[in-house]
């Protein structure tokens, strides 16, 4: 079993940051692909941004140039650094990870966390 538990979330101002954790724990034998998604009440989830094992990134349009994702492969932990922060980025930002646990392969997802920009 995998566990992905994100922290981080909370209510800040518009132009405000905040930096997102994501940890895996469990039967690990190796994460592939991280990555943040967001899902906004009313709106389907979407793809914020994606790390790749060897440290390739790609980002939504919508933060390019305001978000960055990065890991920790030897704490099996991704992080999402957020600034620039908007209203339209209120949302409930969920953590997923591409694990190997020796055997296969499997998608897991952590419960989320609440971000919330106040204009």
């Amino acid at each position: 079993q995998v566990h992905l538990v994100e922290s981080g979330g909370g209510l800040v101002q518009a132009g405000g940051s905040l930096r997102l954790s994501c940890a895996a724990s469990g039967s690990i034998f190796s994460i592939n692909a991280m990555a943040w998604y967001r899902q906004a009440p009313g709106k389907q989830r979407e793809l914020v941004a994606r790390i790749t094992n060897t440290g390739s990134t790609n980002y939504a349009d919508s933060v390019k140039g305001r978000f960055a994702i990065s890991r920790d492969n030897a704490k099996n932990t991704a992080y999402l650094q957020m600034n620039s922060l908007k209203p339209d980025d209120t949302a409930v930002y969920f953590c997923n990870a591409n694990v190997h646990n020796g055997q296969y392969l499997g998608s897991y997802w952590g419960q989320g966390t609440q971000v919330t920009v106040s204009s």
